[in-house]
């Protein structure tokens, strides 16, 4: 016989089973017509923070906080609403890796880590980031006087969101990281670096 404390344990696991595939029915509903609007996700965010505080799950509370810092500002930009689509299609497809931090070993990162510097730099980011929505990353390098631009030829540094899956190559963010990783092949000075080592240079 089970005791009180397995049987709430047991019961946890059950409702959170329930959640995913209720999260997953609702993830292949907004991915069906493969675009993001607004309101949809603003309905994802409401789903997510009712679900939140029964659950522990941790696909459930990093897809709330991915969701939160997206409409942060109040705009669902294209950008944005594109990577979001992303995610949700890989959690229609089950794929429980979302929310894991990417082991840095998988990505072409610089190694060694180059020390950062700011003032005259320019910075592109791209995934989703621990430290706050892309605004609030772009905000905090230009206070330290750097700039900020879609990555070109003339960026020095892309900073990568420690939040992704294993199949980053195939995402809006993957195709970044591969051109800023062909560029340097190409002798180009970029510098691209975990977003937890850019972090430590704030």
């Amino acid at each position: 016989m089970k005791t009180q404390a397995e049987l709430v344990h047991f019961g946890r696991e059950r409702i959170s089973d329930r959640q995913i595939d209720e999260l997953i029915g609702i993830c292949r509903g907004l991915t069906a017509d493969g675009a993001l609007n607004q309101p949809e996700v603003e309905f994802l965010q409401k789903w997510l923070a009712a679900n939140r505080g029964v659950s522990d799950h941790p696909v459930i509370a990093t897809l709330y906080h991915r969701v939160a810092d997206v409409l942060d500002d109040g705009i669902l930009d294209e950008e944005e609403a594109h990577e979001l689509l992303e995610t949700l299609s890989a959690l229609s497809a089950r794929d429980f890796e979302l929310g894991e931090v990417l082991k840095s070993t998988t990505l072409p990162l610089c190694s060694p880590a180059p020390s950062l510097w700011f003032p005259t730099k320019v910075y592109t980011f791209t995934g989703t980031f621990n430290y706050g929505n892309r605004k609030a990353c772009e905000a905090a390098v230009e206070r330290k006087g750097a700039s900020v631009a879609s990555l070109t030829r003339k960026t020095d540094v892309l900073v990568v969101g420690v939040y992704a899956t294993e199949s980053w190559k195939h995402s809006s963010f993957g195709r970044k990281i591969e051109k800023a990783s062909d560029y340097r092949s190409r002798g180009v000075p970029i510098s691209i670096v975990s977003e937890e080592h850019w972090v430590s240079f704030l």
